[in-house]
C-alpha cells in the first residue's frame, strides 16, 4: 500500500471502514507499542476522512519505539489550546506539524529535527511539563511523519505558523531549516554570576546542576568585580538556551546563591588545566597546573590576573537533585547532591600573618562573624601572629576564607586557610592567665548574625569594601552624630547617606577597605542609646 492509496480510495466503503477502525484504535491507545496495527514491519497509512465531519489524520512510515521527530502528548486539559501545546515545544526548535485530539486529551507534534525532539524529551524526563498545573506526559511517537491536509485543521496550522514566526522573531527558540539555527547573540557558552554567595559554589556543583539540560563540555570559574562567576560550555546552543531559560534567577540554596545567566560572546572555551577552578570534561589528560592560571578565553586578555575563587570542593550526603525543587531553590539548603564521597573538611580556620600587637580574640570574632557564627578563637601562645578560628560549620569556614584571605588587617596582609584541627581546644586547667586570655569561647554570644533560620543576614553577605552598611540606628541619632562617632575613633568619613525609606539604616564610605575593616571591628555593637546598639556590615553599594 502506498501512502497515497487511502486518499485515492476513499470512495471504497470497505477501505473507508478500515481507515475508521484504525483511527479508533489510535484514539484508544497511548501511541506506544500497544498500537497493534503497527506491530508489523510494513508501512502503514490511515486517515480520518473529512467526508464524515472529522479531521483527516495521515500518518506515514511506521516507526519503532525509538527517537523520532514526532512526539505524542497525553493527559492534556480538555479545553487545551494550540498555543498552550506549542509553548511546551517551541523553546527546543521549530514545530513542523501539530495535530490535536481534544476529545482524547492528546496531541501530536512534529519537530523540525530529531535532535530537537530528543532534547525536548530528555529535558521533560527530569522536569515534568504542565499546562495549567496539570502534568503532561510526552513520549516519542511510533510514527516518523505527520501529514494533514483537511480544512478543519487549518486553525491549528495557522496557529503553528504564527507562533513559529513569533518565536524566531523574539529569539525565544532555536530556529532554522532543520531546527538547529540559533537566534543572533546566542552561543553554547553561558556566563554565570552567583549573587548572595552565602554557601560555596564550586565547579562540581555547577556541573551537577547544568548537566540536567545537556552535555557540559567545559567550565571555568573565577572571581571578577568581587563576584563569583563561571563560563560554562554546552555541546549545543539549544542546551545552553534551555538551561538559561530555566535557571536564570533561581537559587542554588534556599534564600541565597542566586544564578544570573547570560550568553557569552565566546563560542568556545580553551581550558589549559583540570583542577578545582577549570575543567575540560573531554580531556582527562590535561595537567592540574596548581600554581598556574586556570585558563584563557580565546583571544581575551588578562584573565590570568583574576583573583580566582579558591575553595575546596564542597559536598554533602547525596539526597537526589531534582529539577522540580522547592520554589526558588535548586538545591535543598544546605545540601548538594553529588554522587561522590564527601571529603574530610573541618570548620576551623588558620589565620596567619596577624599583627600580634593589635590582634585579640574579640577582634577576630567580630571580623569573621560577618561570614558566619564564630564559636571559638585561639591566638597561639608561642606564635601570636597565628590564630585558630572555629566557625559553626565548614560551609561558613569556606565562605570566610574566600572573602578574608588576602585582606589587610592592622597593617598586615592576613592569610586564611583551612586548619587540620577539627575543633579549637580550650586551655587546660593549669594554663597561665595570659594563655587563657588568648582563647575565647563565643558559642553563647548574642552577637551571632546567623543563628536565626531564614535571617535576612543570609542575603546580605558581601566582600570587605570601603562602604559600610549601618543599621539599628535610633531615630534620635543624626547624621552628624554618626559621622562624629567614626571620626573620633580615627576613621575618615568620605560620604554618608541615610536610606530614604528607612532611616534606621545608612551607608557610610570610608577612605579604604582596610579602614572599613577596622571600623567594623571597633564599632559593631556600639551602644547608641540605652537599649539600641549599632550594627555594621560590608555593603556592595557605593555612595
Amino acid at each position: 500500500m502506498s501512502p497515497a492509496e487511502p486518499e485515492a480510495s476513499l470512495t471504497d466503503p470497505g477501505r473507508r471502514l478500515m481507515v475508521k477502525m484504525l483511527a479508533v484504535k489510535l484514539n484508544r491507545s497511548s501511541d506506544s507499542s500497544h498500537l497493534n496495527p503497527f506491530h508489523h514491519n510494513l508501512p502503514v497509512c490511515f486517515c480520518l476522512s473529512a467526508v464524515d465531519g472529522t479531521d483527516r489524520l495521515c500518518v506515514s512510515e511506521r516507526a519503532q519505539c525509538v527517537p523520532s521527530r514526532v512526539l505524542h502528548l497525553r493527559q492534556l486539559p480538555p479545553d487545551v489550546s494550540e498555543q498552550e501545546v506549542l509553548s511546551l515545544a517551541l523553546p527546543f526548535g521549530r514545530v513542523s506539524q501539530l495535530i490535536t485530539l481534544k476529545t482524547k486529551n492528546q496531541a501530536f507534534l512534529e519537530m523540525a529535527s530529531e535532535e530537537a525532539a530528543v532534547t525536548m524529551v530528555n529535558y521533560y524526563t527530569s522536569a515534568t511539563p504542565s499546562i495549567r498545573s496539570q502534568p503532561v506526559y510526552i513520549q516519542y511517537s511510533t510514527h516518523r511523519e505527520l501529514k494533514t491536509d483537511n480544512m478543519t485543521n487549518q486553525r491549528a496550522q495557522a496557529t503553528l505558523q504564527a507562533m513559529n514566526a513569533g518565536a524566531v522573531h523574539s529569539g525565544n527558540m532555536a530556529s532554522g531549516g532543520e531546527g538547529r539555527g540559533i537566534a543572533p547573540g546566542q552561543s553554547p557558552v553561558l556566563r554565570i554570576i552567583v549573587e548572595n554567595l552565602f554557601y560555596p559554589v564550586t565547579l562540581e556543583v555547577l556541573q551537577q546542576i547544568f548537566s540536567k539540560f545537556g552535555s557540559v563540555l567545559k567550565i571555568i570559574t573565577f572571581t571578577r568585580n568581587n563576584q563569583f562567576q563561571a563560563l560554562l560550555q554546552f555541546s549545543d546552543t539549544v542546551h545552553a538556551q534551555h538551561a538559561k531559560a530555566t535557571l536564570d534567577g533561581q537559587n542554588i540554596y534556599n534564600g541565597c546563591c542566586t544564578l544570573r545567566i547570560d550568553f557569552s560572546k565566546l563560542s568556545v572555551l580553551n581550558v589549559k588545566y583540570n583542577n578545582d577552578k577549570s575543567r575540560d570534561f573531554t580531556r582527562a589528560d590535561l595537567p592540574s597546573g596548581e600554581l598556574e592560571p586556570a585558563a584563557t578565553f580565546g583571544k581575551s586578555k588578562g584573565l590570568s590576573q583574576y583573583a580566582y575563587f579558591c575553595i575546596l570542593f564542597w559536598c554533602f550526603p547525596s539526597s537526589g537533585l531534582s529539577m522540580a525543587p522547592v520554589p526558588g531553590s535548586l538545591v535543598s539548603h544546605p545540601r548538594v547532591s553529588l554522587q561522590m564521597a564527601p571529603p574530610a573538611v573541618h570548620s576551623v580556620l588558620l589565620v596567619s600573618n596577624l599583627n600580634p600587637e593589635n590582634v585579640t580574640p574579640h577582634c577576630l570574632f567580630i571580623l569573621f562573624g560577618v561570614y558566619g557564627d564564630v564559636q571559638r578563637v585561639k591566638i597561639l601562645f608561642n606564635k601570636k601572629e597565628n590564630a585558630l578560628v572555629q566557625m559553626s560549620d565548614a560551609t561558613q569556614a569556606q565562605l570566610a576564607m574566600s572573602h578574608l584571605n588576602g585582606q589587610r588587617l592592622h597593617g598586615n596582609v592576613i592569610r586564611v586557610t583551612l586548619s587540620k584541627h577539627p575543633v579549637v581546644q580550650l586551655p587546660r586547667g593549669g594554663a597561665g592567665q595570659e594563655e587563657q586570655a588568648l582563647t575565647r569561647d563565643f558559642s553563647g554570644s548574642a552577637l551571632h548574625r546567623f543563628k536565626k533560620p531564614g535571617s535576612k543576614n543570609f542575603n546580605n553577605i558581601f566582600p570587605p569594601s570601603a562602604t559600610l552598611h549601618l543599621s539599628n540606628i535610633p531615630s534620635s541619632v543624626s547624621e552628624e552624630a554618626l559621622k562624629d562617632l567614626f571620626s573620633l575613633n580615627g576613621f575618615a568619613v568620605k560620604a554618608f547617606k541615610f536610606f530614604q525609606k528607612d532611616r534606621k539604616m545608612a551607608l557610610m564610605q570610608l577612605a579604604s577597605v582596610e579602614e572599613a575593616i577596622e571600623a567594623l571591628i571597633a564599632l559593631h555593637d556600639h551602644q547608641l542609646d540605652h537599649n539600641q546598639h549599632l550594627r555594621v556590615s560590608f555593603s556592595k553599594s557605593t555612595i
